[in-house]
């Protein structure tokens, strides 16, 4: 689905070098629709995109094209929904229902 989503909706945290351990240096910070445009555009480093929406979100407002679904927004399982390589650029994505 080719659709733009409201940043008031759309939540997007880029997640550079995830590393699961206690010496993490972890940056977590939020980005803009154009700027997610423009790393999925980077052909040097790809950037992964994960939708955190539940099936009932997704199905009234679609989805990021090219994004992979994670089967839960707090209880996925890290090593098979998540790139191997831990290093790469990741982009989280939720509808802030608060």
């Amino acid at each position: 689905m080719n659709r733009r989503f409201p940043l008031v909706t759309l939540g997007l945290i880029l997640l550079s070098g995830l590393a699961m351990s206690a010496e993490s240096k972890e940056k977590f910070r939020l980005i803009e629709v154009s700027e997610l445009e423009s790393l999925q555009k980077d052909s040097k480093r790809p950037v992964t995109v994960l939708d955190a929406n539940d099936a009932e979100f997704r199905q009234q407002n679609g989805v990021i094209p090219g994004a992979r679904l994670l089967s839960s927004f707090n209880k996925f399982d890290v090593n098979k929904e998540l790139p191997a390589d831990r290093d790469a650029p990741l982009v989280f994505y939720c509808a802030d229902r608060l």
